[in-house]
């Protein structure tokens, strides 16, 4: 049975690479909050950029900045789309996704999503049902704990950290 949640969304609004840093990793989520970003050095980060730019030409509405927060790759009529280099982080992205379809909800738009994996080509449908509304819910209360401590959470080595921008920071000393 769902639990409902009752939230204070306009105080946790945040943006999406944050939800989504929120399931990759809580210590790169709290360094990026502060100010340190790693990605600009980051291949991976590059060749996602450049997929995201490349790929559905000719889709009329791309990139959509909604109160320059979050940032959505593909506006259709019925539809949001993310674009997404590979999978393996598959749960970041779905979270992300929902992320942006509870906040357009927060404005009085429904639409559905859509993650699209071009490389791979592979599409994921994603739905905000009530249990997904209170997953977003319960990430947001959950990033802004993190994002509240003094110190960055303890490092975890996760299989995927040898991949990660932040790797070489988060490892040294």
């Amino acid at each position: 049975m769902a639990i409902n949640i009752d939230i204070d969304f306009q105080s946790l609004k945040t943006t999406g690479i944050k939800v989504n840093y929120l399931y990759v990793c809580e210590r790169k989520l709290w360094l990026f909050d502060r100010g340190i970003q790693m990605e600009s050095s980051s291949d991976k980060v590059l060749m996602g950029k450049l997929l995201g730019e490349h790929s559905y030409p000719r889709e009329d509405k791309k990139e959509m900045l909604i109160d320059n927060l979050i940032n959505i790759d593909i506006v259709g009529d019925d539809e949001i789309r993310e674009v997404k280099y590979s999978n393996k982080l598959a749960h970041a992205d779905r979270i992300q996704l929902l992320y942006y379809l509870y906040y357009l909800k927060q404005l009085g738009i429904e639409k559905h999503g859509v993650i699209n994996y071009p490389k791979m080509r592979k599409r994921q449908e994603i739905i905000l049902d009530i249990e997904a509304s209170q997953e977003v819910q319960t990430a947001l209360i959950r990033l802004h704990e993190i994002l509240r401590l003094d110190k960055p959470p303890q490092l975890k080595k996760l299989p995927y950290c040898t991949k990660c921008a932040y790797y070489e920071f988060c490892l040294a000393g």
